[in-house]
């Protein structure tokens, strides 16, 4: 098996700006399969077509029943399994980086004396390069969930048309050149199938917690999306969407009517007051 370190490299980026659930994804795939694969597979399954042996002297025979029963050996599958499920992440990663640096050189524009200043904002990374998963950025994190979702459920069901979830002792196999139908015998088939479980179990959770994590994206922008929205409804920039006026009660017309009736008197009150003045001063003269 090929050296793991430069994939290793590429997805530990990816790290950075993935959910929580991406960062646990990504743990799985390290431990669990790119790292129990390179160190417990090829002891396994080193010996798989040199202890193939069936019980015929026909020269060829062998190979072909080892054709039949392994159209691709368990290793190359596994791996090319991790590289086609990790390949949608890459291409998020390339999206992502494209965003950072598109918007570093946005920021260096507005920082700039002679720069515009009716550029707009950086919107979805900060100055230290963390980004938030929204827009844009949000389809194309979706986009590659929904294809690593695919592409493992693909390679799990692959597995169980090739040859299945049980590696069984004998194999019997009936093909030119061989001379009739003979008997093949595998090596260690209970330690391979222990293998072959853990494997796919692994699979399987990494299946799972795809599609856990698409709905919690899925689930949270629905509502932030309702938050927003609830806002815009409350807000005095939007007056016709604000609630209704309160009508008065019985109370307050009450305290209202009288009101209006002292203001009332004490305007009579005035008035009069005011004429008895008048007819004071025009009897002095």
């Amino acid at each position: 098996m090929g050296d793991w370190g430069f994939l290793s490299n590429l997805l530990d980026k990816v790290q950075t700006h993935s959910t929580v659930i991406g960062k646990i994804w990504m743990t799985v795939l390290f431990l669990f399969r790119i790292m129990v694969l390179g160190a417990g597979a090829e002891s396994v399954w080193g010996d798989e077509q040199s202890d193939f042996v069936c019980n015929t002297q026909q020269p060829g025979c062998e190979n072909v029943c080892y054709d039949k029963a392994f159209p691709i050996s368990h290793i190359r599958f596994w791996v090319l399994q991790i590289i086609f499920v990790s390949t949608p992440t890459l291409v998020y990663l390339g999206h992502a980086m494209h965003v950072i640096h598109k918007e570093n050189k946005l920021r260096e524009r507005l920082a700039s004396p002679d720069g515009p200043r009716k550029l707009k904002q950086p919107k979805y990374s900060d100055e230290k390069g963390h980004l938030k998963i929204k827009g844009n950025l949000l389809c194309s994190y979706l986009t590659q969930l929904v294809f690593k979702i695919i592409i493992e459920a693909l390679f799990i069901v692959g597995q169980y048309y090739l040859y299945g979830f049980v590696m069984v002792p004998q194999f019997d196999c009936e093909r030119k050149p061989c001379p009739f139908k003979v008997a093949c015998f595998m090596s260690r088939p209970t330690e391979k199938t222990i293998f072959i479980i853990f494997m796919l179990v692994v699979g399987c959770v990494s299946l799972f917690l795809n599609v856990v994590e698409m709905f919690y994206l899925i689930c949270s922008r629905v509502r932030c999306g309702s938050k927003r929205r609830a806002h815009r409804v409350t807000t005095a920039e939007n007056p016709a969407s604000l609630s209704s006026p309160r009508w008065p009660t019985t109370e307050d017309t009450l305290r209202q009517n009288k009101m209006n009736m002292e203001l009332e008197n004490h305007s009579v009150g005035g008035s009069l007051d005011g004429a008895k003045e008048e007819k004071r001063l025009l009897s002095g003269h």
